[in-house]
């Protein structure tokens, strides 16, 4: 919807008043460091960590306070994760009631993609990495706040690496737990994704929709019904049914649909065909005659096209750069 990943949770900080940000980088990081610059259109200061292996979120946290960017207490967002409500309610609590560590939970229907925690009486009593049995469907989001650097570098010189290879954040809230330390939590009253997977982030993509009002800033010439986004320079000759999003400079030809809970981003031409519940990212073209693309993950720069008369549904799963004839 116009934004890159990484852009919700970092509004999200700058809303409850987080003036400077950390981000963690690796493969690529000069990528994301180019696009979002020093964080001065964000109404924060950027400052760029680079961790040349993928040692883990316990690592990472490890890295910011050795190079000196965490001094105080702060906050973890990960940048692949997004709260529908943000930080607001939660960020009172870290002020307020100062805990030694504060976490997010989440109740989730697969635990053992995710860090688990085990509550006994209101407390936390344990945190699980990735069970491969069930003993919780709480999940440990990816938002945690830690009061003082000090206690967490304490804490981290007694990590070792799991079974993965890296420095697990789970073992690291462990820590303050076993050694008696105040770890409080929440549970999310909202919803909450993990965009790790292309249906992951689908289904954000979806909930994001579903709370977007309906805006024209472009040109229609075709029909529009429903929740819409069309943005500055966007062309809509063919049709369109919301909830949608239409980037800016997009083209939906005249012989083109575009179906509820799709998102067209920035440049994109949909030349022909129908797409539906489906992200096509930046600069694609899509030309499929008669075909129906359908839950599908387009990455930037790409092109699908349909050579021959063909009907029915594909879904498809490309990523940038890539060119699908069919």
């Amino acid at each position: 919807m116009g934004k890159a990943m990484i852009e919700y949770p970092i509004e999200h900080l700058v809303d409850i008043g987080v003036r400077d940000i950390g981000i963690v980088v690796g493969y690529l990081g000069e990528l994301i460091q180019e696009y979002l610059g020093d964080g001065s259109r964000y109404g924060s200061r950027f400052h760029y960590i680079r961790q040349e292996e993928r040692k883990g979120i316990a690592h990472a946290i490890h890295l910011s306070i050795t190079e000196g960017f965490i001094d105080e207490s702060f906050i973890v967002y990960l940048g692949d994760n997004i709260l529908s409500k943000g930080l607001g309610k939660y960020s009172r609590i870290m002020v307020e009631e100062d805990p030694d560590v504060f976490i997010l939970l989440a109740r989730v229907k697969d635990p053992s993609r995710f860090g688990v925690a085990v509550l006994e009486n209101g407390r936390i009593t344990n945190v699980v990495e990735k069970p491969r049995e069930f003993i919780s469907d709480l999940a440990v989001i990816g938002v945690y706040y830690f009061r003082d650097p000090d206690l967490v570098e304490r804490a981290y010189s007694t990590l070792k690496p799991s079974w993965r290879g890296e420095y697990e954040i789970t073992e690291l809230i462990k820590w303050f737990i076993d050694h008696g330390y105040n770890v409080k939590y929440e549970i999310t009253d909202g919803w909450w994704k993990d965009v790790g997977t292309p249906e992951g982030l689908l289904e954000a993509l979806y909930l994001l929709l579903d709370s977007t009002s309906g805006r024209i800033e472009g040109e229609v010439v075709g029909e529009i019904t429903g929740r819409v986004v069309v943005e500055k320079g966007a062309v809509v000759e063919g049709k369109v049914y919301g909830p949608a999003y239409i980037g800016p400079n997009a083209h939906i030809g005249e012989n083109a649909v575009v179906e509820h809970y799709s998102s067209v981003e920035s440049g994109v031409r949909v030349v022909s065909g129908k797409i539906a519940r489906s992200l096509i990212m930046d600069d694609t073209i899509v030309d499929i005659g008669s075909l129906r693309l359908i839950e599908s993950v387009i990455g930037r720069n790409s092109l699908v096209k349909s050579t021959r008369e063909l009907h029915g549904d594909i879904k498809l799963e490309v990523s940038n750069f890539s060119k699908i004839i069919i």
